[in-house]
């Protein structure tokens, strides 16, 4: 197989194990350039252990893969370059200022120094936290620090940004904000590849894969996994998709 440059990401039969343990079987899918798009399943679905090999970190056992283009096996350090990865754990720095974990996120990307003082007012402004960049991070809101952990991961320009439940333990209406925050960013032609638990979120995901067990049971638009998933069901919700296929029917290939 050889990358499509019009795709974002091209997944062919992607596996990893570990001993006589399968984390992931034999995936295929494929990611449009600036579309958000939802990786979803329970805990223990396969759904960290994917991105893990998407972003260069852990190497598939078998089948191909390619993250803008690059090859995950044979180009992680490349495919690292390419992306941006907020995790659902505050990453960041809390006894550093907003500022401050900026500069040194910078460092981090090998952000060009010439480029340093255009790419922190970008953040700042980006994130609306021009008035507390200089306050210790940890006294921030949740929300707040979120939006940094979001800023940070973009200071490179990456092609793909990877959200791993970016919005777990932060309050509704700061998710709220943070979707439209995501949304902006898919319209500027960014990339946006997000696990969440939260069904109602995965709603504005233009295409959405379930995972159980390893392997996919679902990749098609939200409401087609709906219908799919609960026919005859007119009032059903994504939440009824999600636990008829987690509980083994309508099984789906993508």
């Amino acid at each position: 197989m050889t990358p499509s440059n019009d795709k974002a990401i091209v997944v062919k039969n992607l596996e990893k194990r570990f001993g006589s343990f399968t984390a992931v079987d034999r995936i295929s899918f494929e990611v449009e350039r600036g579309e958000i798009f939802g990786f979803l399943g329970p805990n223990g679905s396969g759904k960290s252990t994917t991105i893990r090999m998407l972003c260069g970190i852990l190497t598939p056992t078998s089948g191909e893969g390619y993250v803008a283009g690059r090859d995950i096996i044979s180009q992680p350090e490349t495919v690292k370059q390419a992306i941006g990865y907020m995790s659902q754990r505050f990453s960041l720095y809390e006894d550093l200022t907003p500022y401050e974990n900026i500069r040194f996120y910078l460092g981090v990307y090998k952000v060009a120094p010439g480029r340093w003082k255009e790419r922190i007012a970008w953040v700042l402004e980006l994130t609306r936290l021009q008035a507390v960049r200089d306050v210790l991070t940890r006294t921030l809101p949740p929300g707040w620090r979120q939006r940094l952990s979001l800023g940070c991961a973009l200071l490179h320009d990456p092609e793909i940004l990877f959200l791993d439940e970016p919005t777990a333990g932060v309050d509704p209406i700061t998710r709220r904000h943070f979707w439209d925050f995501i949304r902006r960013l898919a319209g500027d032609g960014i990339t946006v590849f997000i696990t969440t638990h939260y069904m109602d979120e995965a709603r504005y995901c233009e295409k959405i894969v379930m995972l159980n067990e390893g392997r996919i049971v679902a990749a098609d638009g939200p409401e087609n996994i709906i219908q799919s998933a609960c026919p005859g069901k007119k009032e059903a919700t994504l939440d009824d998709a999600f636990v008829a296929l987690m509980a083994g029917r309508g099984e789906q290939t993508p």
